[in-house]
């Protein structure tokens, strides 16, 4: 099948007319995020059964017949690790498609592995390898030859029958509905709105930090979060992580004092110093219980321990009767969160409730219980 390659408006929308009636297409992105807080968006892929086009929206101005497609509810937008590319469609539409099926969370359930690549599914599902030539090429940059088209064209050539393959399966083993719930958390908006005010929790080493020095952290990080959004510049060009937990250990009073503190360039201090001590000081004055707080590490004791233990035994007995990787269900911290009495944990809701779940709370209400037989671990219902 050839590849189509669109970098004019008239094409897209010829396009857009001959593919209106399909009930699915497959959906990739090539972006660059380097130099950018938000991806910019350099090459839009699309695959149905009867045409692959690639789509350049940096000659295209107006996306909206293509976009309007990838957000009709009657037609299935097909990814592989959906993520990101929706993160870039939020951007643009500050909305995200409505009807969205991710193959990387579909091999999960179906016992292809715990996040696995594209290319390794690929190989799985139909036995072709990919190409990996142009893994690092810089999208950005016109005229793209050949050899990159293709490249591109093959996240979505393949998809396609990854995509029937593992629909198939799943319809064959009952686990559809597993993924209602990752699906929804996918096109939930609220996983792509950046949020300025908890951002500080995503800083390494925040965790190691206390009292005032958080609030300072979180003043900090919230002012350079919105500098660099508005800005559009990634966050460490604005002010590094390390830099920043130093700024709220030492909590500077001045802009001389800035000096002192390791990797805060001269430039930096010229262009933000005023601000950072504003920032810093407004952080002081806050009553204690606005200061934020790291949630604290769990410290169970040894007969807590042992519960885990044979928790995580019967987390790989499930798993392997359902032929599921056990790191795909439930991590120990996540047992661990469960022993110690969180009913947040994503191994009591959804799918992994259904096939392991359920089994685990029924052995902690001691209505589940454990023999050993010819070294196989068996259970038994109580009651």
């Amino acid at each position: 099948m050839t590849v189509q390659f669109i970098d004019n408006e008239a094409d897209l929308i010829a396009f857009c007319q001959r593919i209106a009636d399909t009930k699915w297409m497959t959906v990739d992105t090539e972006f660059l995020r380097e130099r950018t807080y938000y991806s910019q968006l350099c090459l839009i892929q699309i695959g149905t059964a009867d045409e692959i086009a690639c789509i350049d929206p940096l000659v295209i101005d107006k996306l909206d017949p293509l976009l309007d497609l990838i957000y009709n509810p009657d037609i299935t937008a097909v990814f592989h690790a959906a993520r990101q590319d929706l993160e870039l469609f939020y951007t643009l539409r500050g909305s995200l498609p409505p009807n969205v099926f991710d193959t990387q969370l579909a091999a999960t359930v179906l016992g292809y592995g715990d996040q696995i690549g594209y290319g390794n599914l690929v190989k799985q599902c139909i036995n072709v390898e990919l190409d990996k030539a142009h893994s690092r090429t810089d999208w950005s940059k016109r005229p793209l030859d050949a050899g990159q088209i293709e490249y591109a064209a093959d996240d979505v050539r393949y998809l396609r029958d990854v995509y029937h393959l593992l629909t198939k399966e799943l319809g064959d083993k009952g686990r559809r509905h597993w993924l209602d719930d990752d699906f929804e958390s996918l096109i939930n908006i609220g996983t792509y709105e950046p949020d300025p005010v908890t951002i500080w929790k995503k800083i390494k080493g925040a965790g190691r930090l206390k009292g005032v020095q958080l609030a300072i952290l979180q003043k900090l990080a919230e002012w350079r979060e919105a500098r660099a959004i508005k800005s559009n510049r990634p966050r460490r060009w604005i002010i590094k992580d390390e830099v920043m937990l130093d700024l709220a250990k030492l909590a500077p009073e001045s802009t001389q004092k800035l000096g002192v503190i390791r990797g805060l360039e001269a430039g930096t201090i010229e262009r933000y110093g005023k601000t950072i001590i504003e920032h810093i000081a407004m952080a002081k004055t806050l009553p204690k219980e606005q200061w934020p707080t790291v949630k604290k590490p769990l410290f169970l004791n040894t007969q807590q321990d042992a519960t885990v233990d044979a928790m995580m035994a019967l987390l790989r007995k499930f798993c392997d009767e359902q032929a599921i990787a056990p790191a795909a269900v439930a991590s120990r911290k996540d047992i661990e969160r469960i022993v110690s009495g969180d009913p947040s944990v994503n191994l009591l809701h959804g799918w992994r409730h259904e096939i392991v779940g359920h089994h685990l709370q029924d052995f902690l209400a001691g209505k589940l219980s454990i023999t050993v037989e010819q070294s196989q671990l068996n259970t038994e219902k109580q009651g």
